[in-house]
């Protein structure tokens, strides 16, 4: 399984939030691309960014992701407010590894099958969960899916991956939700990323051992909860 740090920009920092909770942000570091050297520097292989302002509309830190792109020389997957055609091309022309899409992915499969299958292999859809249903628009607009739904009606699309984000988990550093990643390994046609909750080795193993392809870690990180540097030792690929 492979440990892969997450970089979420807001306001051109690098944060954390808890919950999903925008008046809950943890963790505030002023240069995200320093951040993203120190991870390299650790031993991580890929790296996951996303603009928590452009999912929300709250604007956007498009220049930053760029500089993200270009500054790294290890994979990198970006996402964030990826809503049309435009949006997927640049990043990909910019650099990105895979590119990460949401809400517009869930609400309108027909769009995300057709870039799919433009970009075979490079697309990773993000069902983020709250209380077993998908949420959207930068977690804030709850839905009546859920993942097993969504896996079910895009089964066919050829797509990189699917990344489950456990909303009501994240940022507490109390354990992923095993049962929501072990259905989603064992229904899904393409590799599942695990997101929330993590916060020991064991959890990380606990996912591994349940079939999860790669982890995003975030606060577990940036408190120090997690050693870095065993967690790229481990999970490397």
């Amino acid at each position: 399984m492979l440990a892969i740090p997450a970089i979420d920009l807001r306001d051109r920092h690098c944060v954390q939030l808890v919950g999903g909770d925008y008046d809950a942000e943890a963790v505030r570091l002023e240069d995200p691309v320093a951040v993203a050297r120190r991870w390299v520097a650790v031993g991580f292989t890929r790296l996951h960014v996303v603009d928590l302002d452009a999912a929300t509309g709250r604007g956007d830190n498009r220049d930053l992701v760029r500089d993200l792109l270009r500054d790294n020389t290890i994979p990198l997957q970006v996402g964030g407010g990826v809503r049309d055609e435009s949006a997927l091309d640049d990043l990909f022309d910019d650099g990105a590894a895979a590119v990460v899409v949401g809400t517009r992915g869930i609400e309108d499969p027909t769009w995300l099958t057709e870039h799919a299958s433009r970009w075979p292999g490079r697309i990773i859809l993000a069902a983020d969960v709250r209380d077993k249903n998908v949420v959207a628009k930068g977690w804030t607009s709850r839905t009546t899916r859920r993942v097993e739904d969504v896996i079910d009606d895009l089964a066919a699309v050829p797509l990189a991956g699917l990344l489950i984000t456990a909303v009501h988990k994240e940022g507490k550093m109390a354990g992923p939700d095993l049962p929501l990643i072990e259905g989603a390994v064992d229904r899904a046609p393409w590799p599942v990323i695990a997101s929330g909750g993590i916060a020991s080795m064991q959890d990380l193993r606990n996912l591994e051992s349940r079939g999860a392809w790669g982890a995003v870690l975030g606060m577990a990180l940036y408190t120090g909860a997690l050693d870095a540097r065993l967690v790229a030792e481990e999970f490397a690929e």
